[in-house]
Formats: structure tokens, sequence, C-alpha cells
């Protein structure tokens, strides 16, 4: 990756294992924005959708339509507003809007991006580099009973629905694994690492390159 040309770095990460402050302290080394919730609020913005329920439809095998007739409790609805239009409303789609989203954002000069399907949208990107962020089960619950004020077994059952839902997402529209790692230029553990130390790392690989 050259760094005096337009580049994008994504960061994939486990939950919980601090990836996306990684990312977050990465950029501001570089100089340049961070993404990642502006993209979910792109998505909301788009599909009158919120953040939490984007995340959730996102990763089931299900028809997205479906389900977001399930949850909101309109399986029989009729009225005139967007939710009588299915076609324009699916997993698809939103994977779609995402990678435009992704697109545009990069167009717009140098950047790093947190998580979605950035690894997957860049792999033929002229000037990029793809991180994957690890992380020991331990530290991640720990973490995530730490930042989000939660018992432990809470935080084991947020990493099981967000790795299934994530996993799903990833594997039904790229045909891949988040967890192959030839997705990726570098993979990381935190184990034994604070995000300024990780944020470092990759600082200097990209130094070095």
């Amino acid at each position: 990756m050259n760094k005096s040309e337009n580049f994008v770095i994504t960061i994939n990460r486990e939950i919980g294992s601090g990836g996306r402050t990684v990312g977050s302290k990465l950029a501001a080394k570089l100089g340049v924005p961070f993404y990642d919730k502006a993209l979910v609020e792109a998505l909301m913005e788009q599909y009158h959708l919120s953040a939490d329920e984007i995340e959730e439809l996102k990763g089931r095998k299900q028809d997205w339509w479906t389900e977001f007739k399930h949850i909101l409790g309109i399986a029989s609805a009729k009225s005139n507003s967007i939710i009588d239009e299915p076609d324009l409303y699916n997993s698809a789609d939103i994977f779609k809007a995402e990678q435009k989203i992704l697109l545009n954002i990069a167009a717009k000069g140098s950047c790093v991006i947190a998580g979605r399907s950035g690894f997957f949208v860049f792999q033929d990107y002229p000037n990029h580099l793809n991180v994957m962020i690890t992380a020991p089960m331990e530290h991640r619950i720990q973490r995530l009973m730490s930042k989000q004020d939660i018992n432990e077994e809470a935080a084991k059952d947020i990493i099981r629905r967000v790795d299934t839902m994530r996993e799903n997402y990833i594997q039904k529209y790229t045909g891949t694994t988040r967890y192959d790692l030839r997705n990726y230029d570098l993979a990381v553990s935190m184990q034994g690492k604070t995000e300024d130390e990780v944020a470092d790392l990759i600082f200097q690989y990209i130094g070095s390159r």
C-alpha cells in the first residue's frame, strides 16, 4: 500500500476484540477519516430502519423481507407505505447499498473502514490494505463486560449472536468466510497487546511496505 496515493484500509474484527478502537487510532495516526457507524447510519436513512434492526436482519439466512414484516408485526398489513414493496427491500439490496456506500466513501479520499464487507468490496481496489483483528475469547468477554457493564453470561451471549450474524452475512453475500486469512494482508491477535500497540504495529507494517 502506497501512503502517497489514495488508499483504503479495512479493519475486520471480532466483537470484543477492540478492533474498532484500533481502526480509529490508526486513522488518527495516518491523518485520515475513520468510518464505521456512519455506514450503518446511511443504511438506516435509506431503508428507514434502526441500526440494531439492520445488524439483526443482515445476518439472518431467511428472507429479509419476511423477517422484517415479522419483527414489525405487519405480515398482513395493507397500506401505501414502503413496506408494501418487498421487491425493493431485501438483503441483497442492503448488501448492494453497502457496497455503493463503501465505494463512495473511498472515492472521497484515503480512509480507514471498520467492519462490514470491506475486505470483499475492496479486494480489487488498486491501493488497499485488509486487516483482521482477533482476540482470545476471554479477552472478548472481559472487554464486553467492562464496556457494556454486563455480566459474563450476557457477554458470551452477545458474542455468540453477533459472530453468527456476521458470519452468515459474509458467507451469503461474498461466498467466503471472514475467518479465511487469505482475505487479509495482515492478521493481528490482541492477546497481550493494547489498542495503541496494535495501531502502532499496523502503522509500522504500512511504513515497511
